[in-house]
């Protein structure tokens, strides 16, 4: 029996990387799957005719999260078409790395746009239906970079930072009414983000390691997986760290 057979579900920002090993493991499980993507058409296209395949459904759609509008759009029609929702999944966010004193304050406005605003957005436009059937499920994607701040991130460690406090806080303000709330907070995972690093970065940040070695999309989709899960039914408002002992503290 496949564990989220008949559950609906919606990514943001699940055309690559991290949301696209999400969107193929909840369709692994037999959920049906909704996820937006911002540029990439063809990455998106291609996902969608890999789930179909799985013999679920599927809907990709073009939404800028930072919109509230349009996410409002999105969500609706996702109801609409697939008749209800029971997960969601915030992964959408980008990255503008560098020092404070050469930070631009596009390169800030961008970052809490995408990662901190978006979250809000999709949240604020799904919450209502949670709340009116009593039950839901939410994960956000996270970064250790929002638990002990990185050097050159301080707009991502800032966004990642109120996405942690704001998943421990609508935790307890939903819990009464059956949702669960919590956030996934990964080191650094194999995806395009960190491709565009050198080798020779690479290997220096893998010195930085317990484990030494990066982690997969596919480790955090399994992570998420057991968040949605009736295995995991007493845990709200937490933040499950997953870097290969980065940030141990």
């Amino acid at each position: 029996m496949k564990a989220f057979k008949g559950k609906v579900a919606l990514v943001s920002g699940g055309s690559r990387g991290i949301g696209r090993a999400i969107c193929l493991m909840l369709a692994n499980e037999g959920a049906d799957v909704a996820f937006s993507y911002l540029t990439n058409k063809e990455k998106a296209d291609e996902l969608v005719r890999q789930i179909e395949q799985k013999g679920v459904r599927c809907l990709a759609s073009k939404v800028d999260v930072r919109d509230f509008e349009a996410v409002k759009s999105w969500v609706s029609g996702v109801r609409e078409k697939f008749g209800g929702l029971d997960f969601l999944v915030n992964n959408a966010g980008i990255v503008r790395d560098k020092p404070l004193m050469m930070m631009l304050e596009e390169d800030w406005h961008d970052i809490i746009g995408t990662n901190l605003d978006g979250m809000f957005n999709v949240v604020r436009a799904s919450i209502v239906t949670f709340l009116k059937q009593r039950r839901g499920n939410i994960v956000n994607i996270s970064s250790v970079s929002g638990l002990i701040g990185l050097s050159g991130q301080t707009n991502y460690s800032a966004a990642k930072g109120g996405m942690n406090s704001f998943t421990k806080a609508l935790a307890k303000e939903t819990a009464a009414y059956g949702i669960r709330v919590n956030a996934v907070a990964p080191g650094f995972i194999e995806t395009d983000m960190l491709s565009s690093m050198d080798a020779q970065q690479q290997e220096k940040i893998k010195t930085m390691i317990p484990f030494a070695r990066f982690g997969s999309a596919d480790e955090v989709a399994a992570v998420v997986r057991f968040l949605l899960s009736e295995e995991s039914s007493y845990i709200i408002g937490q933040v499950i760290q997953m870097d290969g002992g980065l940030a141990i503290r």
